[in-house]
């Protein structure tokens, strides 16, 4: 497993002006907040998971934590989702999943965030495997040194170590997919 990132849809770089155009238009101020960002990815007010979700990414791309997005936070965003590599990407989950910022992972983290994405996705595991025993599985494979925290590097290693793992870890349910699918949906 190297830095084989491919997108069954690429996005280029006209889409992605388009995209920063729109974010002008819809958010004259500079700033994006999040019941705009929900309207704009069209998230539906009545789930429950994707909302909790959109909630989680919104955050995570808040890097000065003032609970907007401005212009250089969303274009950081849209390189990030569409055309970052897995390093970048890995680094991106790892920060979804540390709900609390302080930089290692514990259980009810991890699981916080698969329960969500395996509401969003509909399915269960092929192993038929719950959310508890998927976290079980993910901190016997990642956590090496068994304290019971997962850090950064411990999750980088892991991710890329073991196919299954890193499927779990990079949190990719088809983003690039969502944002071409709603790209042209802005009002």
């Amino acid at each position: 497993m190297g830095q084989e990132e491919s997108h069954s849809e690429e996005m280029d770089l006209a889409q992605i002006q388009e995209l920063c155009i729109m974010f002008m238009k819809e958010c004259p101020s500079g700033a994006l907040h999040l019941h705009e960002f929900k309207r704009i990815f069209g998230v539906p007010s009545s789930s429950a998971e994707e909302n909790l979700y959109i909630e989680t990414i919104f955050h995570s791309f808040d890097t000065n934590k003032d609970n907007t997005l401005d212009f250089l936070e969303y274009v950081a965003a849209l390189h990030l989702i569409l055309r970052g590599n897995l390093e970048d990407r890995l680094k991106w989950s790892f920060k979804m999943y540390d709900k609390d910022g302080n930089g290692k992972l514990d259980r009810h983290e991890v699981k916080r965030i698969i329960r969500i994405v395996h509401k969003i996705k509909h399915l269960r595991s092929d192993m038929e495997m719950t959310p508890s025993e998927i976290c079980d599985r993910i901190f016997e494979l990642v956590d090496q040194n068994n304290d019971g925290q997962i850090t950064l590097s411990e999750f980088m290693e892991g991710a890329q170590k073991d196919e299954w793992v890193m499927n779990l870890l990079k949190l990719d349910i088809n983003a690039t997919g969502w944002v071409i699918q709603n790209c042209g949906k802005f009002p």
